[in-house]
């Protein structure tokens, strides 16, 4: 007996765990990839944004106080947390995407909260991820989590050579977003790289099918992302349904206030939410998550 076809639709998301507009497209992005569980096949492209042959600022100080102001900017747009006090500009993405990449050989819902945490070392602490060491202290408690296999495949030829090919597929975008584009306080048209070269803008969702391809680049509503999977595979995305908050905390264990705006309906905060305020908003933790998070034990 062959084995079932699986699904006919392919999300690839262009990302990083350090960029700021991954960051603020975050709300809409859970609740695309729970609305589309089990219906597309949704695979991570870390593109590397902090890359090795980029040049070290001339005056760390001032480049992460302009970066600070960058960061604040986006969240104005976005509505996500930023840190109280940022601490440098990270060094280099590469740590945090070997972790993130490593951390998908142990399954999606290991994965999705390794990448969250990792996040938050930027966004919510001010302390990028931006070397092995902080990237595996940034997993750790994760549930499911095995941090000594974490370790390992972070640091395997295996995991090193899925991430150059991730940088690799970054720096072939299609063309349609290597044009400038209207629309978003972030259009998502392709950067130009230090060697001359493009890449996807983070985030950007390539949508594709055996018989075509949409593209949703830069930051994006969820109404765009719908009509685009409509125009692609009509019928695909469900409604997006709202989740009691207790029951969304306990999937999540990290929320943000734009999170639980859009993921959720009913009374916020659930009576057992930790709040852990940030220079943008509060974010609210499972207290299991609370019990292990950084942003409450450091």
């Amino acid at each position: 007996m062959s084995a079932a076809p699986g699904p006919a639709v392919e999300v690839v998301e262009y990302t990083d765990p350090l960029c700021p507009w991954s960051w603020g497209a975050e709300p809409v992005l859970r609740a695309l990839r729970a609305a589309l569980a089990g219906r597309v096949r949704w695979r991570r492209v870390q593109a590397i944004l902090f890359d090795h042959d980029d040049d070290p600022p001339p005056d760390p100080a001032a480049e992460t106080a302009w970066y600070a102001r960058y960061v604040a900017d986006i969240a104005a747009h976005t509505g996500a947390p930023r840190p109280l006090r940022l601490s440098r500009v990270a060094a280099g993405s590469w740590p945090a995407a070997l972790v993130a990449k490593a951390a998908e050989l142990q399954g999606d819902r290991v994965a999705e909260l390794v990448l969250r945490r990792l996040r938050e070392t930027v966004f919510v602490l001010g302390e990028p991820a931006d070397t092995p060491e902080a990237a595996l202290a940034a997993a750790r408690g994760t549930p499911g989590l095995d941090p000594h296999r974490l370790a390992a495949d972070a640091a395997s030829d295996r995991v090193l050579a899925r991430v150059r090919a991730d940088h690799a597929e970054a720096r072939r975008p299609v063309p349609e977003v290597c044009r400038t584009r209207e629309g978003s306080p972030h259009p998502g048209t392709a950067k130009e790289t230090a060697d001359g070269r493009r890449r996807y803008a983070l985030p950007t969702l390539l949508l594709r099918t055996p018989d075509g391809r949409r593209t949703v680049p830069g930051w994006r509503t969820y109404e765009e992302y719908a009509a685009a999977l409509a125009e692609l595979s009509p019928g695909l995305l469900p409604p997006l349904g709202r989740l009691a908050p207790a029951v969304a905390l306990e999937r999540y264990r990290s929320m943000t206030e734009p999170e639980r705006l859009l993921l959720t309906e009913g009374e916020w905060p659930p009576p057992h939410a930790v709040r852990v305020d940030t220079g943008n908003g509060p974010l609210w933790l499972h207290p299991a998550e609370a019990a292990v998070h950084p942003a409450v034990h450091t």
